[in-house]
């Protein structure tokens, strides 16, 4: 179902669920063999998420998040669902605190094994979920240390995943960090400071490995308007006056985990995109920067151009 853009787009077709070229069932965005971590992987966009890897038939995921018993539930859920269909899929719980560098390697560790051992399994896709809002005031008034409390949470779990992940990654792993229009959009005034700061400042994390390690995928993703836990925290679907289905963003992050999304690396984009018209510009989005987080209208980052300490 294709509705009126309530946001500016660029693809003149706009969804709020998920649709036809998302479908787990297609053979191109199949998933099978592959091993899946999802952070924030308990309830809404993290769970919609592993059930559409799920149906596309993973080998195995892996759930973190905070609270067990949410991770028990979506664990039985899976199970039950597409456990009794000959895929063999294994799904794997690790009540996470994603701060905690700690807990984090444990997690990994527990699902892949012991990084030292050569004999490790690798990770093919981790979909980077988990968030905090913090405060929800503006900048002129909003609590020294709440703020900078918001803006650790968000950016050592981003930090202590991507190290993570880099240990464990197989040669042509994807990421995808499910972010927020906060990232690019001017929401400070509304009181989502700490939160936009912490989101942009995530982009660049992400941005950072993609840079360094070019043979893998990194996506940064708007999920939409999701009725969570987390956005009635900040008005969300009420404030906005729109809403998109869970399915939506779960079905976006398998399809940018296939080889079809390749040609849009690096790019931040929103789920209600669609996903054939985002194909249809390929050339154009494979060599220029549009849709990249940069200086809008100056050519940095523009193919064949590097900066001074790179030229070699």
């Amino acid at each position: 179902m294709t509705v009126n853009a309530p946001f500016p787009s660029p693809t003149p077709t706009w969804h709020n669920n998920t649709y036809a070229a998302l479908s787990p069932k297609r053979p191109e965005l199949s998933a099978k063999g592959k091993n899946v971590l999802i952070t924030g992987g308990g309830t809404g966009i993290g769970a919609a998420t592993a059930r559409a890897f799920a149906e596309a038939g993973a080998a195995r995921i892996a759930l973190l998040g905070r609270r067990a018993q949410p991770l028990l539930d979506t664990k039985a859920a899976l199970e039950r669902e597409f456990g009794s269909s000959g895929s063999g899929l294994q799904v794997y719980t690790f009540p996470t605190d994603v701060t905690k560098q700690s807990e984090v390697n444990a997690a990994f560790s527990g699902f892949l094994g012991d990084a030292d051992n050569a004999n490790h399994q690798k990770i093919d896709v981790v979909v980077s979920n988990a968030a905090f809002t913090g405060p929800f005031e503006p900048v002129s008034n909003v609590d020294g240390d709440a703020f900078l409390h918001a803006i650790n949470v968000n950016l050592s779990g981003a930090l202590y995943v991507a190290q993570a992940f880099l240990r464990y990654a197989a040669p042509d792993a994807v990421v995808v960090n499910v972010s927020s229009s906060a990232a690019h959009l001017e929401f400070g005034g509304a009181g989502l400071v700490a939160y936009s700061t912490a989101k942009m400042a995530g982009v660049r994390i992400w941005d950072a490995l993609a840079a360094a390690n070019p043979k893998l995928g990194v996506f940064h993703i708007q999920p939409g308007v999701v009725d969570t836990d987390m956005n009635r925290e900040v008005g969300g679907v009420k404030a906005v006056g729109h809403e998109d289905h869970v399915s939506l963003p779960g079905t976006f992050s398998l399809w940018l985990a296939s080889p079809e999304a390749r040609f849009l690396n690096g790019k931040f984009l929103w789920a209600n995109w669609d996903v054939e018209e985002l194909k249809a510009r390929r050339e154009e989005l494979e060599t220029t920067s549009f849709l990249n987080l940069s200086l809008g209208g100056w050519p940095f980052g523009e193919p064949g151009w590097k900066p001074v300490w790179n030229a070699n």
